[in-house]
């Protein structure tokens, strides 16, 4: 027997139910019915394209200075252009190019470093002259103009035809689409699945995603969440017909002024503009945040204030002189979530279930169509098809507080601010989470932001330019950072680790499940090792390092920003599996201080009764220590006692700044770098840490074994590069005879060899040493050469070797 609700079958058990009905709920919908899924779900509360989807301005760009959001970008451009012939519906598909003017030479020097980061992309992008920007958009006047960043393909959508597109090619492919369906309850059941209420009835589900825009939060609400997403009130405004632009032959190209921070397009024969506001005149509307959404709103809008993009529009009129003249027919003001980095959400979140989010998207239209083949491929088969650890929703924890996001928030959108490497920003800070070392140090150093945390990046001494001075070529943090590595390398440094991720792991099944989950062999008791969590295709998933501290009883860590991605990893195999164990998270329990260089061991040995000497305490072991009558508890005091136990050693503070340049001398890889989840262990370099022969199945083991047997394509390489006043950063394209041959995964500059060094990813015929590439920075290519790694043997290593030669 089955009921009719809304003129269809009611599914009263579903696979997937998706809860919004926006672009990029409808598009997940269309992407998983189409590779198959049966019983796909999507229950929408008033109609399609209600809430921030029908109002949008509807740009598409291949454009993202990210890496793989670049692919989601690519994703969503090659769908649209097909949908229309795969689902008969029209979708308004304009791809006229799109091109961000540069009027000072720090934008031309980030279009460069954007280039830099593109050409190892298949997305098409240009940097252009003037006379070309002339050309293509000739209403443009030239006065400031320097460069141009040109992406053919790019242009404009009609999101409500776009959306109506999908949902017909997702009713096509088998999923059922309800509306009005409003989702009044969600009920976890014992076996991890999900009973959504609506008045219609109630649907099982095997999972739940949240895709309901700004209602994300009274949705994350019903179960617990406080999803960090706010709407901030966006303005654009269409002109009547412009006489000049309707003369043209051809469609104008998207424009993007970075120094005005807005966009103009052609809408028929007039224009739309739209900026992006100042942090003073921006307006959130916070009061959602605090009371939740008026119940009945989905098609309004805010009132329009033109006083308050006033200033944009000046610019706008010197850059476009026929704007002046324009009559205005509409001024568009309309709610877009954002969240406190401006990326999304995306992915299984941690702390429920087969609970996935979508929400948070700033930029919905251009990302609906390649984050809806991301997530089914990733729902599918059970891992994420690339790396997009950026939209994490377990990126944000406890710590992003409303006050928190609503300062960052206003201040970050607020500008097209210049997107410069290592870029801090300071609006919100601190966190609550801040370390027991971080009062005594906040004043010495410039902090950097860590999931929340805030962390010494570099210290002060009396005649630096101190402060945080972004730049693209090497700047005020350059001299610092070397006296800190010639510190650590000849006397003894201290750094504060406690952004770390912490867990504890105990219990009967203990040792059976960190040998399912993890492709080294555990470590015994009182010895530390490094272990990978592997995805089933075999690629890093996450990075860890193992302790075990009594017999069953296991200490893992983790980067800062893996902490709850890498235990919900954890949880979903302990669920699945039903061991017998107890994982807690106690990254907030334990401080954690760095205590390195060759004086560290005496400094340290003045402070407890424990044996210090290499001999009786070697590398990778752990024990114990009791230091002095020291409360562990008080951070400070430990970090106190050690500093002035270290004086007559010289002993000083350090940051993350030196520890990355001296972790890419010993040619330590870094997890989100040379590895994660595009990557495979063997490619990186990182056979000694996956043991093959180890009885444990381990997650991703056999798809290792057929990935050994087949051979590697490309491999991990070990460079040096002969530079200027640039370094390497990781991500830029490695040429050879004017091809593009891989790219980069991180570098710095070696204060210890004096020359700059990179990882990078090479075609396995070009990884022999001496082979000769070239690096592109900042619109140059720099000669590079693979070497011999590492430039700096590690302290046990250089030990091993003076015994050796002494024998």
């Amino acid at each position: 027997a089955f009921t009719m609700v809304l003129g269809k079958r009611w599914k009263d058990v579903a696979e997937t139910v998706i809860i919004g009905g926006g672009c990029v709920g409808v598009s997940l919908a269309y992407h998983l019915a189409k590779a198959g899924q049966k019983d796909v779900v999507l229950l929408e509360k008033s109609e399609l394209t209600a809430g921030s989807t029908w109002h949008a301005a509807g740009l598409t760009t291949y454009y993202h200075p990210g890496i793989n959001l670049k692919k989601v970008h690519y994703h969503s451009i090659k769908l649209y252009e097909s949908l229309e012939a795969e689902t008969g519906q029209a979708v308004g598909f304009h791809q006229p190019g799109s091109i961000r003017i540069a009027s000072t030479p720090v934008r031309v020097d980030e279009l460069k470093y954007q280039m830099a980061r593109t050409h190892w992309h298949p997305t098409p992008q240009w940097l252009i002259t003037p006379e070309k920007i002339k050309e293509l958009f000739p209403l443009l006047n030239m006065d400031k103009v320097l460069a141009g960043l040109y992406n053919p393909g790019d242009g404009h959508i009609d999101p409500y035809s776009l959306t109506m597109a999908l949902a017909a090619g997702a009713r096509m492919y088998g999923a059922q689409i309800y509306n009005p369906a409003l989702v009044s309850g969600l009920t976890p059941t014992s076996d991890g699945k999900w009973d959504v209420q609506t008045p219609h009835g109630t649907i099982r589900a095997n999972r739940i995603v949240n895709a309901t825009g700004f209602w994300a939060r009274e949705v994350g609400q019903q179960i617990g969440f406080d999803h960090p997403t706010i709407p901030v009130h966006h303005q654009y405004v269409v002109t009547a017909t412009v006489p000049e632009v309707k003369a043209l032959k051809a469609e104008l190209p998207v424009i993007r002024d970075l120094e005005g921070s807005y966009y103009l397009r052609q809408e028929r024969d007039g224009l739309l503009f739209g900026p992006y506001e100042k942090e003073e005149k921006m307006v959130l509307q916070d009061s959602w945040v605090r009371d939740g959404v008026p119940p009945g709103f989905g098609k309004e809008l805010f009132e329009s204030d033109l006083d308050r993009i006033m200033h944009h529009v000046e610019m706008a009129m010197e850059m476009v002189p026929v704007l002046k003249n324009a009559d205005i027919i509409n001024i568009v003001s309309g709610p877009i979530t954002y969240t406190p980095d401006l990326l999304p959400m995306v992915g299984p979140h941690q702390g429920a279930r087969n609970y996935w989010t979508a929400i948070g998207f700033g930029y919905g239209v251009i990302h609906a169509g390649g984050i809806g083949k991301f997530l089914s491929d990733w729902i599918v088969t059970g891992e994420p098809p690339y790396d997009l650890i950026e939209c994490d929703p377990n990126r944000y924890g406890k710590w992003t507080t409303v006050p928190y996001f609503c300062s960052i928030i206003q201040s970050t959108v607020a500008v097209n601010v210049v997107g410069y490497p290592k870029e801090e920003r300071f609006a919100g800070r601190p966190t609550n989470r801040t370390s027991g070392v971080y009062e005594l140090l906040k004043g010495k150093a410039s902090m950097g932001f860590h999931a929340g945390w805030e962390q010494p990046h570099w210290f002060y001494k009396p005649g630096d330019n101190a402060g945080y001075k972004p730049s693209f070529r090497r700047t005020n943090w350059f001299g610092p950072v070397g006296r800190e590595c010639k510190l650590v390398m000849e006397k003894v440094g201290v750094v504060d680790l406690t952004p770390f991720g912490k867990f504890m792991v105990k219990g009967k099944d203990s040792h059976k499940l960190l040998d399912r989950l993890f492709a080294n062999t555990m470590p015994k008791v009182g010895l530390t090792n490094i272990s990978h969590m592997l995805t089933p295709t075999g690629r890093v998933y996450a990075e860890v390092t193992i302790t075990q501290l009594t017999p069953g009883e296991f200490l893992l860590i983790t980067g800062s920003g893996s902490e709850l991605h890498d235990l919900r990893w954890m949880e979903k195999e302990v669920a699945e599996g039903a061991y017998d164990v107890d994982i807690s998270n106690v990254t907030e329990e334990i401080g954690v201080l760095g205590v390195a260089g060759p004086k560290a061991r005496d400094v340290l040995q003045k402070l407890t009764q424990e044996d210090m000497s290499d001999a009786s305490f070697k590398f990778l072991h752990c024990k114990p220590i009791q230091l002095g009558g020291i409360n562990l508890r008080d951070m400070a005091a430990v970090y106190q006692a050690i500093m002035a136990a270290g004086e007559d050693e010289g002993i000083d503070n350090f940051g993350t700044y030196a520890m990355s340049s001296l972790r890419l001398e010993k040619g330590f890889r870094g997890w989100g770098a040379e590895m994660n989840c595009d990557t495979n262990p063997l490619e990186a370099g990182l056979d000694y840490f996956i043991k093959l022969n180890k009885h444990a199945d381990f997650i991703g083991k056999a798809a290792l074994q057929e990935i050994k047997a087949k051979g590697l394509k490309r491999k991990l390489s070990y460079i040096t590069m002969e530079t200027d006043d640039v370094d390497p950063e990781g991500n830029e394209t490695i040429w050879l005879n004017g091809k593009v041959v891989g790219n980069t995964t991180s570098g710095a500059y070696s204060y210890t060899a004096q020359q700059s060094l990179a990882f990078a990813y090479l075609p396995v015929e070009l990884c022999s040493v001496g082979q000769k590439v070239e690096v592109e920075m900042l619109g140059r290519k720099y000669p590079a050469m693979v070497v011999q790694e590492p430039l700096v043997l590690t302290e046990p290593t250089r030990t091993r070797l003076q015994k050796k030669s002494k024998a």
